[in-house]
């Protein structure tokens, strides 16, 4: 067994660490068959690198991440804390100050605030589809990877919405509360089938072209409006407008995400536009539906239900906080008839969170075992094919830096007594990430390099992998 060395820490501490103390691969892929094969896998299989034992890797879940994304973490051999729930501010600011890695779900708001807080942070791993509950821009200044997973609820989602679809055209809600309350109400007024309505799908990415493949299964045509142009699936029709869109569709239902400008995307003017009978659907984000028309709109029969699976501000526990307290419009919202609230549940299926875990906790253990942004949402995304388990004396150079003229002829200075084997460099915005694969080091030369590099001007973070 290797003697544990002292080498400078990329965790921005210095800390003792043995250089057989490699993770375990968590990747999925099928082990290669037959003798022959296995044994040109051997000498390919990527050499897991760190310089740092695994134990050292403080990581702290939040929102009951599934426990697939734990185990695959917990494996690695990492220091993993894990809680149910989200926390408050004050709370979370006294947890985050020594972690390495923190892994949230939608509820969890990290702040510059509470980032700046962060000293060791690494990675943040959203496990969620939205990353609009984390500065983005503060954590890539700072150097810290975000990790999504934008795709993997993107099926029970779309289940969601059509199952509220048929729900509504039925008031199926509604007869359902009264048979608990013991009442009889066989009624078909203003009850319909949904095949041979239009449904109008405001942005059409994943979910909403998932969503539209299994409308039109159901005779339901389909149109759609998007910012930019994307080709139809099926029969679906691409509208030009918004209000093309609103004037024509029976089912609204909106999957984009939160900007200012889709921010109160439907509001009283867009209720107006509306067929009279309409039905409104919302499983993106809170703020694109400006609720208190919404009310107006139902009161006033415009609107003949609507389904909420999403709201301004949403309670960080389950219990009974979805009240006035929390929006003030809360009690007119559950005084309506044939409306559905869901506590934001889209993707909470128990395939789409085992997925989900997996997907992004794979994405963390790559990024800290192997420094690849690939899924990054906010550094540009960098990936080099591993060192390789015969490759010994290797060490990998990750250097983090914003994005000035200059800094690659620096770089390759401070490298050039060394054999690079291979480099690669991308920029995004003002943020720049390099990674470079060294040859034939020393434990010295390791220590030189790294002290060099975090001496330029330029640096945000530098991380030495071996």
């Amino acid at each position: 067994m290797a003697t544990p060395k002292e080498i400078l820490n990329p965790l921005r501490n210095s800390v003792s660490y043995s250089l057989d103390a490699s993770p375990t691969a968590t990747f999925h892929s099928p082990p290669a068959t037959g003798s022959f094969m296995a044994s040109l896998a051997m000498r390919a299989a990527a050499k897991q690198l760190k310089p740092f034992n695994t134990e050292d890797i403080k990581i702290l879940l939040l929102e009951n991440v599934n426990q697939t994304g734990r185990d695959i973490l917990t494996a690695q051999g990492y220091q993993v804390e894990f809680l149910k729930t989200s926390l408050p501010e004050d709370q979370l600011i006294e947890k985050i100050k020594d972690v390495h890695v923190i892994g949230i779900r939608s509820k969890t708001k990290l702040t510059a605030k509470v980032l700046q807080e962060a000293k060791n942070l690494l990675v943040i791993g959203c496990f969620c589809i939205g990353t609009n509950q984390v500065d983005l821009e503060y954590a890539a200044k700072q150097g810290i990877a975000v990790f999504n997973s934008p795709f993997a609820n993107s099926r029970s989602v779309a289940e969601l919405v059509i199952a509220e679809i048929i729900t509504l055209a039925r008031q199926l809600g509604d007869r359902s509360l009264e048979m608990h309350r013991g009442t009889w109400n066989k009624v078909s007024n203003k009850c319909w089938e949904v095949r041979g309505k239009t449904l109008g799908i405001v942005g059409y990415g994943h979910i909403g072209s998932q969503l539209s493949v299994l409308a039109e299964a159901m005779g339901i045509s389909v149109i759609y409006y998007d910012v930019v142009s994307l080709m139809a699936i099926g029969t679906a029709r691409q509208v030009p407008t918004l209000d093309a869109l609103l004037d024509e569709a029976d089912f609204v239902t909106l999957h984009v995400p939160e900007t200012p400008e889709t921010k109160n995307l439907l509001s009283t003017k867009q209720f107006e536009l509306m067929k009279d009978g309409a039905y409104v659907i919302n499983a993106s984000r809170g703020t694109v539906v400006d609720i208190p028309a919404l009310v107006k709109a139902m009161r006033a029969g415009k609107i003949a239900g609507a389904a909420l699976d999403v709201f301004p501000n949403e309670p960080a526990a389950n219990g009974d906080y979805f009240t006035t307290d929390l929006n003030g419009w809360a009690e007119e919202l559950r005084g309506l008839n044939n409306i559905i609230l869901t506590p934001h549940i889209g993707g909470s299926t128990e395939e789409a969170q085992r997925a989900i875990g997996i997907e992004v906790a794979d994405a963390l253990v790559r990024y800290i075992n192997q420094g690849t942004t690939l899924g990054s949402v906010n550094l540009p995304e960098v990936n080099m094919r591993s060192i390789t388990l015969d490759e010994s004396n290797h060490a990998r150079i990750i250097y983090i830096h914003r994005n000035v003229p200059g800094v690659l002829r620096k770089v390759n200075e401070i490298l050039g007594d060394h054999n690079v084997d291979k480099q690669i460099s991308d920029s995004k915005g003002d943020i720049a990430y390099l990674m470079a694969d060294v040859s034939d080091v020393r434990h010295e030369d390791i220590k030189d390099i790294y002290d060099s590099l975090d001496s330029l001007s330029s640096r945000i973070m530098t991380r030495v992998l071996y």
